[in-house]
């Protein structure tokens, strides 16, 4: 199990970008953390994985822990092979080289004694992945690029995969097969997921829990269901009212001084 408690983060030891962050992933489950831009989502998967030294952040109070060893102050590799792996916002690739060859780089943790069989197990879940496997993935498109990093997580067996808006950009169509086979993996494989996302319609309609942050803090948390019957999720997140109808920009553009929970 992933618990945060009371984790702030700082950048620059000065700008304060998480206040007080706490919440659990429990083993092979799926948990959604939405919010809008600057909320703090992805500063949270950075704290997780290690990554905050590249923006010259860091933990600054509170503890994460996994499977019951603080892993706050450990750097990104080792957190790596306590099975934790982040897929970043963005899809970054290798691009000079073939999508199997960045697929090659995600098992650098087993070595080439299971290369084989993890390529195929790859394949089984993203068919498309083999069908392009030699072509130079800098000139792949935007719905090939997301199955292609989370196919180079997948090579390295993860407990725990953090993801990072996987549905930014791409259509309606690719984004349902993405989550199907978030979902497949997840029963099938008993990976967990913390799915950081704007579009909560999707992330909640596979999710088990979620937390609702907003400027650095968790403002509102629950499993799935009582997330999707909250009016202020309706209004504020699915852009539905109470009754819902379908609401305009105009009738929702002062929502930050209308949510119930900041009150």
């Amino acid at each position: 199990m992933l618990v945060l408690d009371s984790v702030e983060v700082k950048y620059s030891d000065v700008i304060l970008a998480l206040k007080g962050v706490s919440m659990e992933v429990p083993d092979g489950k799926i948990v959604t953390l939405l919010g809008a831009n600057g909320a703090g989502k992805s500063t949270t998967l950075k704290a997780i994985s290690g990554l905050l030294y590249t923006e010259m952040g860091k933990v600054s109070d509170g503890w994460i822990k996994f499977d019951g060893q603080r892993i706050d102050k450990k750097g990104p590799v080792e957190i790596v092979h306590l099975g934790i792996i982040q897929v970043i916002e963005g899809r970054r690739l290798f691009e000079h080289v073939t999508c199997e060859e960045n697929l090659r780089v995600g098992a650098y943790i087993h070595g080439e004694s299971t290369m084989k069989r993890d390529l195929d197990m790859v394949y089984q879940y993203f068919p498309k992945l083999k069908d392009i496997r030699n072509q130079t993935s800098g000139y792949i498109s935007g719905g090939e690029r997301q199955i292609l990093v989370m196919g180079r997580a997948m090579m390295s067996h993860p407990k725990l995969m953090l993801l990072d808006e996987p549905s930014m950009g791409l259509a309606p169509l690719l984004v349902q097969e993405i989550y199907e086979n978030i979902t497949r993996i997840n029963t099938e494989e008993k990976t967990g997921f913390l799915l950081v996302e704007q579009n909560a319609r999707a992330a909640l309609s596979i999710a088990e829990y979620g937390y609702v942050m907003e400027n650095g803090r968790v403002v509102l948390d629950g499993s799935a269901e009582q997330l999707i019957d909250n009016e202020d999720i309706k209004e504020f997140y699915l852009g539905l009212s109470a009754v819902g109808a379908k609401k305009s920009y105009r009738d929702v553009k002062h929502y930050k001084r209308r949510k119930r929970w900041l009150g």
